[in-house]
């Protein structure tokens, strides 16, 4: 009896010490953030680390130069197919957090009225914001599910908003987080019409830049069509050893240098001339 005594003081000593000694996980992301790791964030891979993302386009582009190099036998034309393929994991983790905006920017004006319902129920702010989690839209419940248990376990409701903006990673996220915070501090009277009137903001917000989206994606289309034909037509001809060894030369290096340039310069040009203005994270 006195050792399970002992040990349930031991225990209890063991857990305040930890509650006032041990470091506390950062809550707000760091600005010096590199810009890998604001890329995993924002497609939602915030668990997947800089390095290992990094190891993944490396090994993408070694398999890619291996590939090309068998099929085709010439190092340039396989060299210049490993440096695509490097790049492959970047543009679908970047393909990933812009659909996943554009998700989000869907749904918050859904999110913000349960939030208006709840609220106008009787249930405190951090209950109806826990309430998203289940019953909230799809994309945003895994998020506010670890709020309601964040919240569960610590009760400080700044610092679990704080972890909530890091997991979202989303500029409208950003400024509903934000206005919430706001709300809390200077009283709950005005809370119902805030969140009135910021659903209405998002929704219109939305409805315009998706119109936009769509009046711009014949561009965005056209440009990645423009690029990628010179290269397919390169990788076709990988099978005709006779041809594509002429790459092989001095001629043909400068040839898929000064093209790699041109398609890499064209295509931003053509994205910059077409792209709509990109909302960034101020608030973060």
């Amino acid at each position: 009896m006195g050792a399970l005594v002992g040990l349930g003081v031991g225990t209890g000593l063991l857990l305040v010490w930890s509650a006032f000694f041990l470091p506390r996980q950062p809550s707000r992301p760091r600005r010096t953030d590199g810009r890998a790791t604001q890329l995993l964030a924002r497609a939602g891979l915030g668990s997947v680390s800089p390095t290992g993302f990094a190891i993944v386009c490396v090994v993408t582009g070694v398999v890619a130069t291996l590939v090309v190099e068998v099929v085709s036998g010439t190092p340039p034309v396989a060299f210049t197919f490993g440096v695509m393929g490097a790049w492959l994991p970047v543009a679908i983790v970047s393909g990933r957090a812009r659909r996943r905006q554009r998700e989000f920017a869907e749904v918050w004006p859904e999110a913000v009225d349960n939030l208006a319902s709840a609220v106008r129920a009787g249930l405190s702010l951090p209950d109806a914001l826990a309430a998203l989690g289940t019953r909230g839209p799809e994309p945003l419940r895994e998020a506010f599910d670890e709020f309601a248990l964040d919240y569960q376990v610590t009760g400080r409701f700044g610092e679990c908003l704080d972890r909530l903006k890091v997991r979202l990673a989303d500029p409208v996220g950003d400024r509903v987080v934000e206005g919430l915070r706001i709300a809390r501090e200077v009283g709950g009277g005005e809370l119902g019409r805030l969140l009135r009137n910021l659903s209405g903001y998002l929704r219109d917000e939305a409805r315009t830049r998706s119109e936009m989206e769509s009046r711009q994606a014949w561009t965005i289309n056209g440009a990645r069509l423009a690029v990628a034909a010179p290269w397919i037509v390169l990788l076709f001809m990988s099978f005709q050893s006779e041809v594509i060894h002429r790459y092989a030369s001095t001629g043909g290096v400068i040839v898929l240098a000064i093209g790699a340039a041109a398609c890499v310069v064209a295509y931003r040009l053509m994205m910059r001339i077409g792209r709509l203005p990109v909302e960034r994270r101020i608030l973060s």
